[in-house]
């Protein structure tokens, strides 16, 4: 897989996951359309922390498998 460099993130415009709730539980954001090629996620408690950069076809992979219930939980 090839390294990219860290996008600027500033102004990145996040969204919470759909599994999100009030109660604070396991939470990422995610910056759609950030980049062509990298998808921004991060962790929606601690926003001011790191955020991974996934390339977009290695994270619609990723989220495809869960759809498809091929995940532990």
């Amino acid at each position: 897989m090839a390294r990219i460099s860290r996008p600027d993130l500033t102004g990145a415009a996040w969204r919470k996951s759909s599994y999100s709730n009030q109660a604070g539980g396991d939470c990422v954001e995610v910056a759609d359309g950030f980049r062509e090629a990298v998808v921004p996620v991060r962790d929606s408690k601690a926003p001011q922390g790191p955020a991974l950069c996934f390339e977009v076809a290695s994270w619609t992979a990723f989220i495809a498998e869960l759809k498809a219930g091929h995940h532990r939980p």
